[in-house]
């Protein structure tokens, strides 16, 4: 069901719709397979986020959405409307993109209420939409200017502007920030989580910064090579990813990836031995020692698992090691350190020559580590440095597949 509001007595409401994706695939000639049998439900007035590095079929299953991708097979259904063969003009979307679009000879004022113009509504509705929409984004002390006399940030709310007076059943949201620069995109981060908030309207947003998706997704669909790895909340994407390319490519410094033997309880990380205790038990049940041969997994471990022995809770064990490089960042510091271990490379964009699911492993004679430790640190290049390390923060996937060990050992145990 499709329901229907509007702007008025003070107060914002929004059109709000579910959209579902069918087995959605999109081939282009030459056999480029885009979009790859992706199925997704998002929710009426969720702000859902696809999020993937470039060529991972994001933007290509947006633009599906909207009508401007035409699908090979699979169905896409707003509402309880099948929209697959409709136009984009029949679908009562609203796409912001990453340049603003506005026309240059226009005003603030005729910009926001030119689709309005468009289909004849009333100038008194016109006027009211525009009023309370400047008003909602802070624009109604430049509704005379013109798109050259803004900034980049004003620019880009008239043009969220324009989307919102519509009012339609969804937003499309092709990465609208990304030619602001660090801080301004910080702030507008800010202003469209508020909007969302006030107008609850479904929402689908496509970027490739993992900041921007963890902070504003209700639910992120983390894509690669056309097919989404996994989706879910973006706490849950960071605590217990499905497989190598999630780890990988969420979290900021991002995981520490190397191959590593476990045995006895014990992980045997380079020149290191760390206990793991009852963690290491979580992932026995599910008979980890004879699914993987010789005990060779690859381990992750996020920067923060690690930290200075002078902060960290001393039954923790620990690790000796020569730190490489000092980060000094005032919240944290980040200490980069050598281990001996073989480093898990994820391949993070799509090859011509990939065979595999894009996971590479490359030898090297010394994987770097990242550790995200406490600013009252007295880590000093070319010193050493005793380290703690949780080890219920690591992580074990599988070297052949990809696949995360403890996820598999827990579905396993539930069932």
């Amino acid at each position: 069901m499709v329901t229907l509001a509007y702007f008025g007595s003070g107060a914002v409401a929004s059109a709000m719709a579910r959209i579902d994706l069918d087995h959605v695939t999109k081939e282009y000639p030459g056999g480029v397979v885009a979009v790859n049998d992706v199925s997704i439900s998002i929710e009426d007035g969720e702000f859902m986020v696809l999020v993937g590095p470039s060529g991972c079929g994001k933007t290509t299953l947006l633009r599906s959405i909207g009508g401007l991708e035409g699908l090979s097979s699979g169905r896409i259904v707003i509402g309880d409307v099948d929209v697959s063969k409709l136009p984009p003009g029949s679908r009562d979307l609203a796409m912001v993109f990453q340049n603003y679009a506005l026309y240059p000879h226009m005003t603030v004022r005729q910009n926001l209420g030119y689709s309005l113009r468009v289909h004849k509504t009333p100038r008194h509705e016109i006027a009211r939409r525009v009023t309370e929409v400047a008003g909602m984004l802070g624009l109604d002390q430049l509704l005379e200017r013109r798109p050259n006399a803004l900034s980049g940030g004003q620019q880009q709310r008239v043009a969220m502007g324009r989307a919102i007076i519509r009012e339609p059943v969804a937003f499309l949201m092709d990465e609208p920030l990304s030619n602001l620069d660090a801080k301004l995109r910080v702030t507008m981060r800010s202003s469209l989580q508020d909007l969302h908030d006030r107008l609850g309207t479904t929402t689908v947003y496509v970027t490739h910064d993992q900041v921007e998706a963890m902070t504003l997704g209700d639910r992120v669909a983390v894509m690669h090579e056309g097919q989404v790895q996994q989706l879910d909340t973006p706490q849950r994407l960071y605590n217990d990813p499905a497989n190598l390319f999630v780890a990988a490519f969420i979290g900021s410094p991002p995981m520490n990836l190397v191959l590593a033997d476990v045995a006895d309880g014990t992980l045997a990380l380079g020149e290191h031995r760390i206990p793991l205790g009852g963690h290491q038990a979580r992932a026995q049940r599910a008979g980890l020692a004879a699914r993987v041969p010789h005990g060779r997994i690859v381990v992750g471990i996020r920067p923060e698992a690690f930290e200075d022995v002078a902060f960290a809770d001393p039954a923790l064990p620990q690790i000796e090691t020569e730190v490489s490089v000092v980060e000094e960042l005032g919240s944290d510091t980040h200490v980069m350190f050598g281990v001996d271990a073989e480093p898990v490379v994820v391949e993070a964009a799509r090859s011509d020559n990939a065979e595999d699911d894009g996971t590479l492993l490359v030898k090297r004679d010394r994987t770097r580590f990242v550790a995200r430790v406490d600013p009252r640190t007295r880590a000093r290049a070319r010193e050493r440095l005793r380290l703690a390390v949780d080890t219920g923060r690591l992580y074990f996937f599988d070297p052949d597949s990809g696949e995360s060990l403890l996820r598999a050992a827990d579905t396993a145990a539930v069932g």
